[in-house]
């Protein structure tokens, strides 16, 4: 896959969207869940991203009575002062619909195995999603996510021409189901271990980005998907707002913490910067140091 970057300035508004790192303990240890995007997709085709998309403004009109949390302990968690209730809400129930529709998993604790097929035929027949699960009489397990990070794009994205204000989500596989992609939007589901993920990365059998490229390392200090959780629930989400610039004709993704980064504290341990060489979003130090 050939990666070519954007060099035109983006002046409309991030547009709010939900990502989800769907989470399993495979009998090699933690796995996560990433989908491909079709290859004439507009956005980022073909690379394998985490499932997720834009909020919908039928997110945000989420009846009350289907949120099993309030819509302001929704927003609080998120960690944004300035984020309205509906649109907080909005983001988890965005967070559950794409993950549905992208790969076929819906986040729901003790479901019946008929009701993700009844889910399925309710949409196809134009019932938006939170109907579909309101005429299943299902409510919205908002507590199967876990808020993990926030990622802006820059005003001068590299891989695509648009602006995104990504909420990433935690959550556990829910048991019983089969990740399935539906073969428009994503043509493959495929759970991985961090490590190897980003080892098929590095043997250019994975096309990935910089938020997956930084996430899946940022994974591999855990052990299971429970000690993930675990985590997202013991701190806030992390704010990640990358600064590129180019250097020596090459584009440099800075991150908190890296001296090109006006954020001086690190978000974590490990690289803070990405450098776009050998078509490829590489940090100092090579694989290595994504491995820790």
């Amino acid at each position: 896959m050939v990666i070519e970057l954007n060099h035109q300035e983006v002046l409309t508004a991030p547009a709010p969207s939900a990502t989800v790192m769907v989470l399993r303990d495979g009998p090699d240890g933690l796995e996560v869940l990433m989908v491909k995007r079709h290859g004439n997709s507009g956005v980022l085709g073909g690379v394998h991203v985490f499932p997720g998309g834009k909020l919908d403004a039928l997110d945000c009109l989420t009846p009350l009575s289907q949120l099993e949390q309030s819509a302001e302990a929704l927003t609080a968690s998120l960690g944004e002062s300035a984020l309205d209730t509906a649109t907080g809400a909005g983001l988890y129930v965005a967070a559950m619909r794409e993950t549905f529709e992208e790969c076929g998993l819906l986040l729901h604790r003790e479901l019946p195995l008929h009701v993700p097929t009844e889910l399925r035929r309710h949409l196809k027949d134009g019932l938006g999603f939170v109907a579909a699960m309101a005429q299943l009489g299902l409510p919205l397990q908002t507590s199967s996510l876990k808020p993990w990070a926030r990622w802006i794009t820059p005003r001068v994205p590299s891989v695509m021409n648009r602006r995104f204000d990504a909420r990433f989500f935690v959550a556990l596989a829910p048991a019983g189901q089969e990740a399935l992609h539906d073969d428009h939007e994503v043509t493959e589901t495929l759970w991985l271990k961090p490590e190897a993920g980003l080892r098929q990365y590095w043997s250019g059998e994975l096309g990935l980005v910089p938020a997956q490229i930084l996430s899946l390392s940022q994974l591999l200090k855990y052990s299971t998907a429970a000690d993930v959780m675990t985590a997202a629930s013991s701190r806030p989400p992390l704010l990640i707002q990358p600064e590129p610039m180019e250097l020596e004709g090459q584009r440099v993704m800075c991150y908190p913490g890296d001296p090109g980064h006006s954020v001086t504290r690190p978000l974590w341990s490990g690289p803070t910067r990405l450098i776009f060489r050998n078509n490829r979003f590489e940090p100092e130090g090579g694989l290595a140091a994504l491995l820790g």
